[in-house]
């Protein structure tokens, strides 16, 4: 096998640690001997042993001499776990092969660097777009500090998310649907603004088998989210947030009572000040966000700057309408000039359905 191949299987492993590493990254690791696979290994869980020490814990014989494949570059200070460039100089592994190079200031290079001064040969670079890609939550993170946002929504082909009387269950098929419960269980959090609340009570849980529910952001700029919803009814057994303008302490005791978190921001334009609250979730390492918002959330998060992706879900439906709400509202831009721009798009079938997944290009429209 050649480094990149042994690479690409370093890679299935690490995305074994989807939705459960954050704020770490997703790594996988291998560990090769004389042309045989010894061990292999990924992090699973933020706080546990990192990939490198799980390939060497699972090494079925001695790792001297051997190759190490690595998505990600070893890190090399104390953390949650230690070092792992000393757990891979106590092995005697012979060479290194590296994916991406780690944007966290506390390593950049250093783990290379430290690898490369105790005689070991390091190879970078293999395959390090595809490893880029896989991290690319915890790089925004970890060089912004701030979440990375990912604005969805479900459309009809005509552009409209729920007929002219509001009614919206289902625009897209099953397969659609359980696609969208596995992007909760991929990030960290899911945020609405109170009109989808008020709208439609959801719950905002993950659906998908052995997933994980995500923390629930309610952005509700004068607290008028009802007690009795879903969300505040299970906010004791599903993390739940508050952004909130409101200053009322009565009217925060009842949602802390009832076991909701508070996070008061300052108001912008009649709203919660998106970019203060993405600063304060992003010190609480909240480091993604889904948004599942209405037109107007969705209007507010683009022109504000804090979208990274879009991800628009499209039933081979027709709705029509002139008062049927389409997924971004707002006052919108006065010419095509202003528009938002998006890059790297990709199509992706969903049974009946599809989904396109696109970045926000950051090169236009002042903002992004």
């Amino acid at each position: 096998m050649k480094d990149s191949e042994y690479m690409e299987l370093a890679l299935m492993l690490a995305k074994n640690g989807l939705g459960w590493t954050a704020p770490n990254p997703m790594v996988g690791a291998v560990l090769v001997k004389d042309g045989e696979i010894i061990g292999q290994g990924w992090h699973e869980k933020c706080g546990e042993p990192h990939a490198e020490r799980n390939a060497l814990a699972n090494c079925k014989k001695s790792p001297q001499g051997a190759t190490l494949y690595v998505t990600l570059e070893p890190c090399c200070h104390q953390g949650r776990q230690p070092p792992c460039v000393d757990a891979i100089l106590e092995a005697g592994i012979r060479r290194v092969v590296v994916g991406s190079a780690d944007p966290n200031p506390l390593v950049a290079g250093k783990g290379i660097r430290i690898l490369r001064e105790h005689g070991i040969e390091v190879t970078e670079h293999m395959l390090e777009e595809e490893c880029d890609r896989l991290n690319e939550v915890f790089f925004h993170y970890i060089q912004t500090k701030r979440p990375f946002v990912v604005m969805k929504y479900a459309m009809t082909m005509d552009g409209k998310i729920a007929t002219y009387t509001g009614a919206s269950k289902w625009i897209t098929s099953e397969t659609a649907r359980a696609h969208v419960q596995e992007q909760r269980h991929k990030y960290t959090a899911i945020m609405v603004g109170v009109g989808t609340v008020l709208a439609d009570n959801p719950m905002l849980n993950c659906r998908m088998e052995g997933g994980k529910n995500p923390i629930r952001i309610i952005c509700d700029t004068h607290l008028r989210t009802p007690l009795d919803t879903q969300i505040v009814a299970t906010a004791k057994e599903i993390p739940t947030i508050l952004a909130t303008c409101c200053a009322d302490r009565e009217k925060q005791e009842a949602y802390l009572a009832a076991g909701c978190q508070i996070l008061q921001v300052n108001e912008k334009n009649g709203h919660v000040d998106l970019q203060e609250l993405m600063q304060k979730l992003g010190e609480q390492e909240i480091d993604s966000i889904l948004i599942e918002g209405g037109g107007t959330l969705h209007w507010t998060a683009l022109e504000e700057g804090i979208v990274q992706k879009v991800q628009a879900y499209i039933a081979p439906k027709l709705f029509g309408g002139r008062t049927a709400k389409t997924p971004i509202e707002g006052q919108g831009v006065a010419t095509p000039a202003e528009a938002f721009y998006l890059k790297n798009s990709k199509i992706i079938p969903l049974g009946e359905d599809f989904l396109i997944e696109s970045e926000v290009s950051r090169d236009v429209h002042g903002n992004c």
